[in-house]
C-alpha cells in the first residue's frame, strides 16, 4: 500500500512543476516507513501510517475524467452514432491525410452505414517494439461502403506523451476513434513503421452487428460521462474483451495473452477465431500487410488493397 500510494503521488500527485511530485513520492514513502519501525506503540504507528493512506486515497477518488480539456488535433472529437433502424450514421469519422506522424490533413467526417450489408469483422494488431506489445484494431466491413475502424486509444491533451507507466494512473482519458482505414491504419504502416498484422475474423454478421453496437453504445456513453484509461483493466484489448463478454452467450475464458496482447494472434488462432486452414506461421507472415499498404499508399480503394489474398475464414465457411 505504501509503494502503490507513493507511486499514485509520483504520476498523478497535486502539482506539475519540475521535482514537485517526486519530492512527494519520497517524502510520503520515507515518512510512512518512519512511522511504521520507529514510531511506539505499534497502534500509534499504524494509525499514522494510515491516516497517510486515507489522504492519498482522498485525492486519489477527486481525480475526475473530463472532456473539456484542449486536446491533440488526433483526438480533438469524440465520435457518436445516430441508430434508426438498419441505418447507422457515424458523427466525427477521423480522415486525416497524413503526409507524416506530425504533418496532416484534419479531416472529421460524418459516414452512413447500412446495418443489413455488414459482412463481418476484422482484426488489426499493430507493433511498435516488443513483440509482447501490440495496439489493437476493430473493423467492421460493409457491403458497397468503407470498413469502419474503430481504435481504442488514450485521450491526450496537448503536451502530454505517451506513458505506458502513466496510463495505470488516471493521467489520459479512454477515446474509441472511428476513422477510415486509411488513416488509422496507413499512419501506422507508412509513416509511424510499426509493423502491422490483418486478420479477417470467423463471426457471423449478427454476431459482428451485435458487436458494434455495444461499442455505439459505448462510445455515445462517453460523450456524456467521460472515463480514464488504465493501462491493466481498460485497455486497446481488455476493452475488446469487455464488449465480446457482454454480447456473447458463453464468451471466452481469460487468457495471460490478453495482456501480453502481442501474442493475441496464437491464440485466438488456437480457438479457431481466425483462419486455421494454414499453419499459423504461415498465416502470420500473409497477414503482415505493410508492403501492401506502402505500395497502396493514398489509393482510394486502401482497404480492398490491403486485403488482397488475405486468408478469409468466412468465405471457407460459405
Amino acid at each position: 500500500m505504501t509503494g502503490w500510494a507513493a507511486l499514485v503521488l509520483l504520476y498523478a500527485g497535486p502539482g506539475h512543476a519540475a521535482g514537485v511530485r517526486p519530492s512527494l513520492a519520497v517524502g510520503y514513502a520515507l515518512a510512512s516507513l518512519a512511522a511504521l519501525l520507529w514510531l511506539r506503540p505499534y497502534w500509534k504507528a499504524l494509525a499514522v501510517w494510515g491516516i497517510g493512506v486515507l489522504a492519498v486515497l482522498a485525492w486519489w477518488s477527486s481525480l475526475k475524467p473530463s472532456n473539456d480539456l484542449d486536446w491533440q488535433p488526433d483526438v480533438a472529437r469524440l465520435a457518436w452514432f445516430g441508430v434508426h433502424g438498419n441505418q447507422l450514421t457515424a458523427h466525427n469519422v477521423r480522415d486525416f491525410d497524413w503526409r507524416s506522424e506530425t504533418d496532416f490533413n484534419p479531416r472529421w467526417e460524418d459516414r452512413v452505414y447500412d446495418l443489413s450489408k455488414l459482412r463481418g469483422v476484422d482484426l488489426f494488431m499493430s507493433y511498435w517494439g516488443s513483440p509482447v506489445i501490440a495496439h489493437t484494431i476493430m473493423s467492421w466491413d460493409f457491403e458497397g461502403a468503407p470498413p469502419l475502424a474503430i481504435s481504442i486509444e488514450t485521450r491526450k491533451s496537448k503536451g502530454q506523451e505517451y506513458s505506458a507507466i502513466e496510463g495505470f494512473f488516471r493521467q489520459y482519458n479512454i477515446i474509441y476513434v472511428a476513422a477510415d482505414e486509411r488513416d488509422v491504419v496507413r499512419v501506422r504502416t507508412n509513416d509511424r513503421g510499426e509493423d502491422v498484422y490483418l486478420y479477417r475474423l470467423r463471426v457471423t454478421p449478427e454476431q459482428a452487428r451485435a458487436l458494434l453496437m455495444d461499442y455505439v453504445a459505448t462510445m455515445n456513453a462517453l460523450v456524456e460521462t467521460p472515463e480514464f484509461y488504465n493501462a491493466l483493466v481498460d485497455n486497446c484489448t481488455t476493452s475488446i474483451r469487455h464488449h465480446v463478454s457482454r454480447v456473447q452467450a458463453n464468451p471466452p475464458r481469460v487468457d495471460w495473452r490478453l495482456l501480453a496482447n502481442g501474442y493475441g494472434d496464437r491464440m485466438l488462432y488456437e480457438r479457431g477465431t481466425i483462419d486455421t486452414r494454414l499453419p499459423f506461421e504461415e498465416l502470420r507472415a500473409k497477414s503482415h500487410i505493410n508492403g501492401r499498404a506502402k505500395a497502396i499508399d493514398r489509393d482510394p480503394d486502401f482497404s480492398q488493397g490491403i486485403r488482397e489474398g488475405l486468408p478469409d475464414p468466412r468465405s471457407a465457411a460459405k
